[in-house]
């Protein structure tokens, strides 16, 4: 058993999708130097030349490796150098979207976001290299990706663009294949797709928290649930700054609740998706203190000036100190958010679904007639 093959084996990859892996080999796709970033473990580097065999090692196991930093101009090595901005996903998350992808033979496929190059060949070894289209914003990793894909043999068409706009010199498609995280889904890709054909992506509105959707297309729209996390790069134009620092302390208004913001957080996904829907661009995080005492601290995303809250939990006291500043009141939104949350049950989020449609995209409750 080769390499390939005991890759593929621990993470039952069988049938089409094995003999796709095997005409497509990972190592052909990784740099010589990189960051590998297995699930769940510590990121170290790797490099061919001084140790090949830890390099072959990484390489072959469920590891993303980390091949770009800050657009390039970080050190793909070094954490404090920036943000990944681009990566080869590790092998475990990458075919549970090729799975939930499900393309037949001789299916159109558009992939947004082409990286080192691995998915585009293991979608052209599928469904044929005529019938696969690739878009990456960064020239520089176009070009790898294109010689890399040459030397596994594979010449799929690869676009240098912004993913947003998909590719409609090809279209209709009949599977759109997604490998960044995107806050909304752009409608030209719903467009570009013919009806009953199937768009994978990581939706990312919170920024760290992920769900990989598959959704069907329709004449006007598209339908779809959640399939578990996915943590992938932010798609380079839906990027937004998360922030959240006191300003104007002096002119925020102080109160006070009887819901302990331990309690809010605590609720997870599945109120964060209710707030997604009803209080859009919300976003909160916790802050622990050695004292014991914690804060739940809120902001707007992308709006760095925008409005901020905070509350405050401490231990024996039977109320909580809210903090707001800004035009909205964000403690007051998660509190009624938190409230339509607890009234439906308490949902997870298995219990939501994403509805794509010119006007954006629409969560909802159980089925898709039943609109968040």
């Amino acid at each position: 058993m080769n390499n390939t093959e005991e890759l593929a084996a621990s993470l039952g990859v069988g049938g089409e999708w094995l003999r796709a892996m095997r005409a497509a080999p990972r190592e052909i796709f990784v740099p010589d130097v990189g960051l590998a970033c297995p699930e769940g473990g510590a990121c170290y580097p790797i490099d061919r030349r001084a140790r090949p065999e830890e390099w072959l090692g990484a390489v072959y196991s469920d590891a993303s490796i980390i091949t770009q930093r800050e657009d390039g101009k970080g050190d793909p090595l070094k954490i404090s150098d920036g943000m990944p901005s681009s990566s080869i996903s590790a092998p475990g998350i990458a075919f549970q979207c090729l799975e939930l992808l499900a393309p037949r033979d001789h299916d159109r496929v558009l992939e947004i976001g082409t990286g080192t190059g691995y998915t585009a060949a293991v979608l052209s070894a599928r469904v044929g290299e005529k019938n696969v289209v690739t878009v990456e914003v960064d020239a520089g990793i176009a070009e790898q990706a294109e010689a890399n894909l040459a030397r596994a043999g594979f010449t799929p068409t690869v676009v240098l663009g912004d993913g947003r706009a998909g590719f409609p010199d090809n279209a209709p498609y009949d599977r759109v294949h997604v490998t960044a995280a995107v806050a909304e889904v752009p409608f030209t890709w719903v467009e570009q797709t013919r009806p009953g054909g199937v768009i994978v992506a990581p939706w990312q509105p919170l920024r760290g928290h992920g769900l990989l959707t598959r959704l069907t297309t329709t004449r006007d729209g598209a339908y779809g649930r959640f399939h578990g996390p996915a943590g992938y790069m932010m798609l380079r134009s839906h990027r937004a700054e998360l922030v959240w620092q006191v300003r104007h302390e002096d002119e925020a208004e102080v109160t006070a609740t009887t819901l302990d913001p331990r309690t809010v957080f605590a609720a997870g996904p599945g109120l964060q998706l209710a707030t997604v829907a009803l209080s859009p661009g919300l976003a909160y995080w916790e802050k622990h203190f050695d004292d014991g005492s914690f804060s739940l601290l809120l902001f707007e995303i992308g709006d760095p000036d925008g409005p901020w809250a905070a509350c405050d939990w401490e231990p024996g006291h039977d109320h909580y100190e809210v903090t707001q500043y800004g035009g909205r009141r964000l403690w007051d939104e998660l509190e009624d958010a938190f409230e339509w949350w607890v009234r439906h049950d308490g949902p997870g989020v298995d219990r939501f679904g994403l509805t794509v449609t010119p006007e954006g995209d629409r969560l909802w409750l159980d089925e898709p007639a039943r609109l968040v």
